[in-house]
């Protein structure tokens, strides 16, 4: 009997710890097909002058990188220039995107007549794609036909000036996407027990104290997922630019990616445009690490 349990037993014990892996497998090879293996193509891709319309590849090492911190590069200044843009529609849109939905969520949490119709009308518009969204409000904000001039009796060029270009993308920005995070918001608000209001409002806490002392810890965790996500969804905004705006002013409002695209997809120098998003994700990962830990010195 001994020697048919201990194999039978380590066989239990093989399959037990076989078994994450078999659920991680489907994940894992995804991720391998999807991400990890077009990750090291790019960054093969970024040490080579790369033209896919030409056989020969020639091998340039670090050169694409080098050329993005080179003053006398054709692309240093253009890059920068998008890599700004970036970093202004980030810096704007974030903390609409952090605060509004917070507000709006406490608002949809408490119980009234209608709750649920609210909270469907401000979720609404994130359904759209970004094209219907775009196209949409450049009608009403052309500066001849727009329905927004009209309502505000003013003449303004609202896509193709400074800064109302920048109002223009963030405020469309905001308006698209303030639903989702509201959504997070509220999910994370019905999972903070209710117990901890009870004894704040047992201590003679007020609405205030209620939030800062009760809500907010609790929405700790969530807070920190909102703000990395709606910090690398804005730092990759693409479709706005190039549907509103179309970079105008001079190119003002082309964000990194609509810059990487055009000298990859348009100028065909792939390695280049290779490099330039190795430093954008760099850039992210850095801001990334930052927040978690900003989060949690102030658990």
């Amino acid at each position: 009997m001994a020697t048919t349990t201990a194999p039978r037993s380590r066989s239990l014990t093989w399959s037990g710890r076989a078994t994450p892996y078999l659920f991680l497998a489907p994940y894992l090879l995804l991720f391998s097909v999807f991400v990890l293996a077009p990750g090291l193509v790019g960054l093969w891709v970024s040490l080579h002058d790369w033209d896919y319309l030409l056989e020969n590849r020639p091998f340039v090492g670090l050169d694409n990188y080098t050329a993005l911190f080179d003053s006398g590069s054709a692309v240093y200044a253009d890059f920068w220039m998008a890599m700004r843009a970036t970093g202004i529609f980030t810096l704007f849109s974030v903390p609409f995107l952090v605060v509004l939905p917070l507000g709006i969520a406490l608002l949809l949490n408490r119980p009234f007549r209608g709750r649920t119709f609210f909270r469907g009308l401000f979720f609404a518009p994130y359904v759209l794609g970004v094209a219907v969204v775009c196209l949409m409000w450049r009608l009403l904000l052309d500066p001849n036909l727009g329905l927004i001039d009209w309502m505000l009796g003013t003449d303004i060029a609202w896509t193709t000036t400074l800064p109302w270009g920048w109002v223009a993308l963030v405020g469309v920005t905001v308006w698209w996407t303030i639903g989702f995070n509201g959504v997070i918001y509220l999910a994370g608000m019905q999972d903070i027990p209710r117990e901890l209001y009870d004894a704040a409002k047992a201590d003679g806490a007020g609405r205030w104290a209620e939030f800062w002392h009760v809500t907010l810890p609790g929405l700790r965790p969530v807070a920190l997922f909102v703000v990395t996500t709606t910090i690398l969804a804005s730092a990759n905004m693409f479709g706005q630019s190039y549907l509103l705006t179309q970079g105008a002013p001079g190119g003002e409002t082309r964000t990194a990616i609509m810059y990487i695209l055009d000298q990859g997809l348009r100028q065909y120098k792939m390695g280049g445009a290779s490099a330039m998003s190795y430093v954008l994700t760099l850039v992210l990962i850095v801001l990334s690490v930052l927040n978690f830990r900003l989060f949690r010195s102030r658990s």
